[in-house]
Formats: C-alpha cells, sequence, structure tokens
C-alpha cells in the first residue's frame, strides 16, 4: 500500500519541521540546549516563581527532561527552587540567570517581535486563528483515530 501525503500537508509538515529546525540551530549557535532554551524562555513568558509543571505545559516538553535540566542549571548557579504548595518548587533566576537570560535568550524573544510587528495584524491575527484551527482538528482527529484504528492495542 503507498500512502501519500497531500501536498498542502506536506508542506506544512516541512514548515513545522523548518520552524523547529530554526531555533534548534540559535540554540546550537549560541551554545546551549533546547531543553535550557526553553526552560529559560519559558521563565520569560511565565515570569520568574513559576513551577516546573508550568514550564512543561509551556514549552510542551516532558516533565523529566525539564526536571534534569533545572537541577543542572541550579548547580550551574542559573537558578534557584524555592517550596511552594505541595511538593511544587517555584523556580527563580539567580542573578546570573538573569544575565545569561538578557544575554542569549531576550536577543531571540526580540527577533520574534520584530517579525510579528513587521507584519499586518490582520496576518498574525489569521495565522493565530488558522494554525489554532488546525491543531484543534488534529486533536480531534487523533482522539478520533486511537478510539477506532487502536482501540484494541491500547487496551
Amino acid at each position: 500500500m503507498t500512502l501519500r501525503l497531500i501536498s498542502k500537508q506536506n508542506e506544512l509538515n516541512r514548515l513545522n519541521k523548518a520552524l523547529t529546525e530554526l531555533y534548534h540551530d540559535l540554540c546550537v549557535q549560541i551554545g546551549m540546549s533546547d531543553s535550557v532554551f526553553d526552560i529559560f524562555y519559558a521563565i520569560a513568558a511565565l515570569g520568574d516563581g513559576c513551577c516546573q509543571r508550568d514550564i512543561c505545559d509551556y514549552a510542551f516538553t516532558s516533565k523529566q527532561t525539564i526536571h534534569s535540566a533545572i537541577h543542572k542549571l541550579v548547580k550551574e548557579g542559573y537558578l534557584c527552587l524555592k517550596p511552594a504548595k505541595g511538593r511544587e518548587m517555584q523556580i527563580f533566576l539567580t542573578p546570573a540567570g538573569e544575565q545569561f537570560l538578557q544575554e542569549n535568550v531576550a536577543p531571540v524573544i526580540a527577533m520574534e517581535n520584530e517579525v510579528i510587528s513587521q507584519m499586518p495584524p490582520e496576518q498574525t491575527d489569521q495565522l493565530l486563528l488558522l494554525t489554532q484551527n488546525y491543531l484543534d482538528r488534529l486533536r480531534s482527529q487523533s482522539k478520533h483515530m486511537l478510539e477506532t484504528v487502536f482501540s484494541s492495542s491500547l487496551k
């Protein structure tokens, strides 16, 4: 059986991979891992004092990956942990972590903001709307597929 992607789906996949590769290449050039970038980026977006779960949810990265990277960053002096409610720990930037964010992650955020600001607002609104629509439909179809096609193997 030969299965072919619809050309527009193929192009969408290619663009998604290209975006992922662009950010990975930026991390390599800057000299940090993708997970370290994700942590600092999430802290910039969510604010100092966020929890590991918040970072995982924001970055769509596994708890184990983020946990390992956070503990490495604590040992390196970039982050510190403070108890929150239950077993949660709040994550704070140290002065070295704040400097690292400003020197290595803030320029990427500034670049993204510049690119978005160069696009007409209608285009950015449409991009967000269509991307959310595609994601919602894909989630719905994946749920349906798992329930029907793979239901016997998932038990």
